[in-house]
């Protein structure tokens, strides 16, 4: 017998025996976490690399940290900073709040984020600091040594200090050791159970990762001749508290939304439900005189919707079956109201 999806009947029968449906959906899930998109500003090894021999011969193998010779080093080779930043392990806000601590400066979020992101897109190359950013940039270098030299600080027993790793737990002692002999494979292993590999970078491209599902739907759309609006990102849109990723045929007149949303994560799956079913409501107080108010369209994808059924149930009555995911993407125009709005 042909899996029939929730979106090809009508709502009463996925109301009648909701897990058949549930089960069609779930069949049909992709997930794209294996593979991550590189975005703008992706690092790779070797340049990543040449930036750590940089520092390496600045400090003398991690003996002697200098700061001119080391913000020299970094004019020079500006990726150093990164690798400084990685040996620490923190964000650059994080950097950027400790740095402000110690120095006399405040260097906010927005500065040190711009910097990170240029010296990534700039991928090598010369830079010059002047000014105001040179002495911000000697201040987190100056951070960076105090905290690199001093090594983790004891805390109590049910805690761990974020330099207790195995290259900074000792300060000066360790690093040049671990840099000359290589570090032991079941701490590195142990390390990076602790920091999930590729989780700063897949932070990074959240909105590439998202924008995939949203570019699928936005070509759907497009092929069929159908007027849509696209709002973008924290986007103030009237009449909605938050405005969905497509609204059709626009603002001004809503007869359909679509939300386009994609998660690895059932904790997050589920704050994604809860922003489908509000969707749900306001669509049904949008109903005057009778008639239907806007019809809710869902477009999803990730490992993340196929953990609980319960949930899953919750987005097929939220928009009365209507779900998709790339796999059925496909059918979204024929099996909904969309089909009124197609001019190709």
């Amino acid at each position: 017998m042909k899996n029939q999806f929730p979106f090809e009947v009508p709502f009463e029968d996925i109301a009648a025996a909701p897990d058949k449906y549930i089960s069609s959906v779930f069949s049909c899930l992709e997930s794209e976490f294996l593979v991550l998109p590189k975005g703008a500003g992706f690092v790779d090894y070797p340049i990543f690399e040449h930036g750590y021999e940089a520092l390496k011969k600045a400090t003398l193998g991690f003996t002697k940290f200098d700061v001119e010779k080391e913000f020299e080093a970094i004019q020079q080779t500006p990726i150093a900073l990164i690798v400084m930043r990685t040996m620490l392990g923190f964000t650059p806000p994080e950097w950027a709040y400790i740095a402000t601590q110690k120095g006399a400066v405040e260097i906010t979020q927005g500065f040190i984020r711009t910097l990170d992101r240029k010296i990534r897109l700039a991928s090598g190359g010369r830079m010059e600091f002047k000014g105001d950013t040179k002495e911000k940039v000697i201040i987190l270098i100056n951070t960076a040594n105090q905290l690199l030299s001093g090594g983790a600080p004891k805390v109590d027993s049910d805690k761990i200090h974020r330099l207790e790793k195995v290259d900074t737990k000792d300060g000066g002692q360790t690093i040049p050791n671990i840099a000359a002999m290589g570090i032991p494979y079941a701490m590195l292993l142990y390390e990076r159970f602790l920091g999930r590999p590729f989780a700063g970078h897949r932070d990074s491209v959240s909105d590439l990762i998202g924008d995939g599902l949203e570019s699928h739907i936005e070509e759907v759309l497009t092929n069929a001749g159908i007027s849509f609006r696209k709002t973008k990102r924290a986007e103030r849109v009237g009449g909605f508290d938050q405005a969905p990723d497509f609204i059709i045929p626009s603002e001004f007149n809503p007869q359909i939304v679509i939300e386009a949303k994609l998660t690895e994560d059932d904790g997050t799956a589920r704050d994604k439900v809860t922003r489908i079913q509000h969707l749900g409501e306001l669509s049904r107080k949008s109903q005057k005189d009778g008639k239907p108010g806007f019809e809710v369209i869902a477009c999803i994808g990730g490992r993340g919707f196929g953990v609980r059924r319960e949930d899953m149930r919750k987005m097929l009555e939220a928009t009365r079956g209507k779900v998709f995911t790339v796999k059925t993407l496909d059918k979204i125009v024929e099996c909904t109201r969309l089909k009124e709005f197609k001019s190709k």
